[in-house]
């Protein structure tokens, strides 16, 4: 996976041309005819997605944007490589839109830090996007100021003092270049004009907008680090502001980690092209196409969870009962997640195997489990739908 590493000023250079070297920079260029069947197909799409949010109740919608959002701040963070605690996102999510989800996971900074980040991005879209704002966001990031073992510069554009910022993989010595972004001196100026454009209404169509905002600020990479999620986030405060909607009932993240190799691909071709980024505009727009097209996957999550509920509202259950039972409706169809067993229910519900087993038997004896054939250790169980 591609990742930032500092040049030492000595070594040689790499003799390529980029997007910010080329004379026209940043004067962007786009085929307007290609995209517009594109651009027709996303619009219908979330036209027909926004139509059906808008049949289900509030508290059903509050749900499909609480998973959406749970989505978001998960998997920008896996396109990454670093694996967030699902139940940790998710509960962090809820106390900040003040969704009722039973009982809650512990709090955890760095976890709270993306979804800060996250949130601020889509529920505060119309707000102005600032150097300020990319800076808090970049320190919600980082807590610690570390990245790894690494101590970077939190909450201010980097510098070059280590060497140009890079984008690399492979292993030590045999790295490959991806691409090496413009000088820490030239940040100030090129972030500025960035967020002039972006702040302005876009001339075009909002979901060109998008792309380019994405595309601009990574080809940009301010930071030492988090250039990747920032970039994300700033695209989904776009998106926000095309559907003039903080409720989100995709995650964009979530398609570019199931693509993240063609993501890399084309961000990499993209960035030693022309300022003719229609292509790169087209696989974002594709891209886009099949997010929305894959919330009726969550909405159905939705449904069934909220039927779930409805049919055992009258049946007594304990904190823990309910986190764990909120954890498996929480997963996909089909995820090995849906199968419990006593190991797994004390795991997530943090108790021991013998509180996991009276909670386990007491939703057997209400009807809400079922036991799977076979016994032992690995006996499982899975819920009563």
């Amino acid at each position: 996976m591609p990742h930032n590493r500092r040049m030492f000023p000595d070594k040689p250079q790499p003799r390529r041309t980029y997007l910010w070297q080329r004379p026209d920079w940043p004067q962007w260029r786009f085929d307007a005819a290609a995209l517009a069947a594109p651009l027709a197909q996303v619009h219908r799409a979330q036209g027909h997605l926004a139509g059906r949010m808008a049949e289900l109740g509030l508290a059903q919608r509050d749900q499909a944007t609480l998973q959406a959002l749970t989505q978001e701040v998960v998997t920008t963070s896996a396109i990454e490589g670093e694996a967030l605690n699902l139940d940790a996102v998710r509960s962090s999510i809820a106390r900040r839109l003040g969704v009722d989800i039973g009982a809650l996971a512990p709090a955890d900074r760095h976890v709270d830090g993306v979804v800060d980040m996250v949130l601020d991005a889509t529920q505060h879209h119309a707000q102005p996007l600032t150097a300020e704002r990319l800076f808090g966001w970049h320190a919600a990031l980082f807590p610690t100021g570390f990245s790894g073992h690494v101590r970077i510069k939190v909450g201010q554009w980097r510098n070059d003092a280590a060497g140009p910022m890079q984008v690399v993989s492979g292993p030590m010595g045999r790295e490959k270049v991806h691409y090496q972004a413009p000088p820490a001196a030239a940040l100030p100026a090129e972030t500025a004009t960035f967020l002039q454009w972006f702040n302005a209404a876009p001339a075009g169509d909002a979901l060109v907008h998008a792309g380019l905002a994405h595309l601009w600020l990574v080809t940009l990479h301010p930071f030492d680090d988090g250039n990747g999620r920032i970039s994300r986030a700033v695209g989904d405060m776009a998106l926000a502001r095309a559907e003039g909607t903080a409720q989100r009932f995709y995650s964009l993240s979530a398609q570019i980690q199931r693509e993240r190799k063609q993501y890399y691909d084309q961000l990499e071709t993209t960035q030693r092209g022309t300022l003719d980024v229609t292509p790169w505009l087209g696989w974002f727009l594709a891209c886009l196409l099949r997010a929305v097209q894959g919330a009726d996957g969550l909405l159905a999550g939705v449904l069934d969870k909220a039927q779930f509920w409805q049919r055992w509202a009258g049946t007594p259950m304990n904190a823990r009962q309910t986190l764990v039972l909120n954890h498996v409706l929480d997963r996909a169809p089909g995820d090995a997640a849906g199968k419990l067993t006593n190991a797994k229910w004390a795991a997530i519900a943090k108790c021991s195997a013998d509180t996991a087993l009276r909670d386990i038997n007491d939703l057997l004896a209400r009807g809400v489990l079922r036991k799977l054939e076979g016994g032992g250790r690995s006996t499982g169980y899975v819920l009563d739908r």
